[in-house]
């Protein structure tokens, strides 16, 4: 199973985020500024469009050497050769995305209390994603919000990679890495921005800032 974790800026794309933009030249721009992982959630496409937007995007990370994670659907992450698939808690099981895709696929798994701290599933993920580590309007089916002094006590029980979630800014990136988060996933706050290369850009220097208090 995959161990290693280096990334520090994870772009969650969002098409309607893109403002009417072109998704692949926000995507693209904010791959230049910094995002150093891109997943691709889709929750309303058919299985054949999303394999399509898939499969373009993986022919722009590649090119930039970027890995491209595939939410919740392993029947696309197969299909395209993603690198990775990331999973809520009531999504496929752990065990049925490793029969199909080998042991060794990397798997990301959301956290939303301490109580999926202890569930095997976060046990053997490649990292956890801290969701929300603040309310936010994409993520309407979470129950409450982990805050900063929840993911600081998640940092204190846990070795694995923390990916916080959930209303990250620039202007609250640097606490959230201060507090314990590894890496920092942000949705409109890039793919919103006038500039997503610019966006990406800041959001690199507040988390330098935020690991020198680590």
């Amino acid at each position: 199973m995959e161990t290693d974790f280096p990334y520090r800026l994870y772009l969650v794309t969002d098409e309607q985020a893109c403002l009417g933009r072109d998704f692949f030249w926000v995507v693209e721009e904010a791959i230049k500024g910094g995002v150093d992982i891109v997943q691709l959630r889709e929750k309303e496409l058919s299985l054949d469009s999303f394999i399509q937007k898939a499969e373009k995007l993986k022919t722009l990370c590649d090119r930039y050497n970027v890995p491209l994670i595939i939410n919740d659907n392993i029947l696309v992450a197969a299909k395209v050769q993603s690198f990775g698939v990331h999973l809520g808690q009531s999504d496929e099981p752990l065990e049925r995305v490793w029969e199909l895709l080998g042991t060794n696929f990397p798997i990301g798994i959301s956290v939303e209390s301490m109580e999926d701290l202890e569930k095997p599933s976060s046990k053997k993920a490649w990292y956890l994603g801290v969701s929300p580590i603040f309310s936010t309007p994409t993520k309407e089916d979470t129950i409450s919000e982990w805050g900063l002094e929840g993911l600081a006590k998640l940092r204190s029980l846990t070795n694995k990679k923390l990916v916080a979630i959930g209303n990250v800014k620039t202007q609250n990136a640097k606490e959230i890495i201060s507090h314990g988060a590894d890496c920092l996933a942000v949705v409109s706050g890039i793919c919103s921005a006038v500039s997503p290369a610019v966006a990406a850009e800041s959001f690199r220097k507040e988390i330098e800032q935020g690991l020198k208090f680590r």
